[in-house]
Formats: structure tokens, sequence, C-alpha cells
């Protein structure tokens, strides 16, 4: 049986809204520092220029692949050697989408995605993406997707990527909780557990969700608190890590990763076509 490994890391980054220069800077910062713990693919944030629905995101996105922001990205990417997949606001046109990319070690884009499944308060900030695609790689073939695309109605994106032939599944995130919520009393992540672990079972992939930590200044959810709990469900369904939860809790959570070749999937009706 054919199989690939390789080492991720999940990076729960601070990102300070609205703030691009700084956020961009720190940013590459972190691949670089990821890259030295030995990574492979550094996964980052939902929006890690300017924040989840910042208001900032009309006059400051930029484009993809030419505005500052991916520039840096592309770059740290080939100077660190490493596969880095990341959102980023886009502007294009007249238009702002709430958009991914997967870079690799040279630095070039593979992939950009535009979310699909953005929460309805989002809708005043991002346009909607309409399309899905995957990118072949030399530790197998990877999708993208952002945040909320993993609830769709039936998990119907992240399936949709599985029958493209993804191995993993990568997903830039921002998950926030109001800012009296209790951790204790009611402790976070079953939201992600539910949309990722029937998913990674029955398709045999992995899932893994990287979310940002910090204060929400702006915008619809402004006081809320982005909290990490980054995770990762492996090919099995079982979850191999939770990130720690807090709007401090930013931190480089490396993965090692192993994949094996999986059996192809019929349609379902290949019973009745073969009768």
């Amino acid at each position: 049986m054919n199989s690939k490994s390789f080492k991720l890391a999940l990076v729960q980054m601070n990102i300070k809204g609205g703030e691009s220069e700084w956020n961009i800077q720190h940013a590459s910062e972190l691949i670089s520092d990821a890259a030295r713990k030995g990574a492979q693919v550094v996964l980052l944030p939902e929006c890690v220029d300017l924040g989840w629905t910042d208001s900032s995101c009309k006059e400051m996105a930029g484009e993809i692949p030419g505005g500052h922001a991916c520039q840096a990205l592309m770059n740290a990417a080939k100077e660190n050697a490493v596969y880095v997949c990341s959102g980023l606001t886009e502007k294009f046109g007249d238009d702002v989408y709430n958009s991914a990319v997967l870079i690799d070690r040279n630095g070039k884009i593979l992939l950009k995605h535009r979310k699909l499944n953005e929460l309805t308060i989002g809708h005043g900030c991002y346009e909607l993406g309409d399309r899905l695609n995957v990118a072949q790689t030399e530790f197998g073939v990877f999708g993208l997707m952002i945040c909320a695309d993993a609830f769709a109605d039936g998990q119907v994106l992240s399936r949709s990527l599985c029958y493209m032939g993804a191995d993993v599944l990568l997903s830039p995130c921002a998950w926030a909780v109001p800012n009296d919520h209790d951790n204790e009393a009611e402790p976070y992540g079953d939201i992600w557990r539910e949309a990722y672990k029937p998913v990674a079972e029955e398709f045999s992939v992995w899932i893994i969700g990287a979310s940002n930590v910090g204060r929400i200044t702006d915008g619809p959810w402004k006081g809320r608190n982005c909290i990490g709990c980054s995770l990762a469900v492996d090919a099995s369904g079982k979850e191999i890590l939770q990130g720690p939860y807090g709007v401090d809790a930013e931190c480089i959570l490396l993965l090692d990763i192993q994949l094996t070749s999986r059996p192809a999937r019929g349609t379902g009706w290949d019973e009745l076509w073969n009768k």
C-alpha cells in the first residue's frame, strides 16, 4: 500500500482587525518559525490580513496574487520552502471576497478558493464564491475550504471536495464566542467535530481547521473573541488534536500526517448498473 507522510503546522495566529501590515509581517514570522520546527505545510487562519468581517475590507482588501498580503505570503513560502495555506481578503474589480490560497514551496499559487457558505452577517462584507477545486501536491491531493463551508447542509461542500479526490481538506477559520463565554461550562468545538468527523470517516480523508485568536474590534461581531481550538481529524474520523482555547492562545501546533492509498469510491449505483 502506498503511503505519504508530512508534518503540518496549525498556526493559531493572533489577528488584529484592520492592521494588514502588522498581521502579514506576523504571519511571515510564524511561517518561518513553523518551518524551523520542521513543518512542511503551514496552515493559517481565515482573513489573516484584516480579520473576518472587519469593515476595513472595503478599502484595504488586496488582489490575489498581485496584492501586498498575497505577495508576502508567497515570498514566505518560497523563502522557507514550505507549502502555505492561508485565508485572505480579496479585492476583485469592485467586489470583495473571503478567499484562501494554497501556495507551494516555490511560492506559486496552486489553489484559490472563495468562501461559499458565508454566514449571513458576513454578506455585507463579502461576495460569495462559485466553485470548488483541488490540487495535486507531492504529499497528496489537497482540497481547500473556509470555516463555515464545512457545515453547509449535509456537508455538501466538504463531501464534494472528497469526490474530487482530496486526501486532505485544509480550512482556514475564525472561530468566535461571546465575550462572556464560559468554556468550562460549554467546551467549544462540537459544531466542528460534527461537521468534520462523519466526512473524514466516510471518505478516509484528513480534515484540519486552523482558527485565529484575538478580540474582534469591528464589524457585526464586535466584542466577541476568537479563541483558537484548532481541530484536526484523521482519515478514520478520530480527533487527533484540538488547540488551546483563549483570546491569547496563539501557538504553533505540529501534526504528523500519514496518508495511505484508499479504494476508489463508487457512485452508489454500481450494483444496479452491473445487474
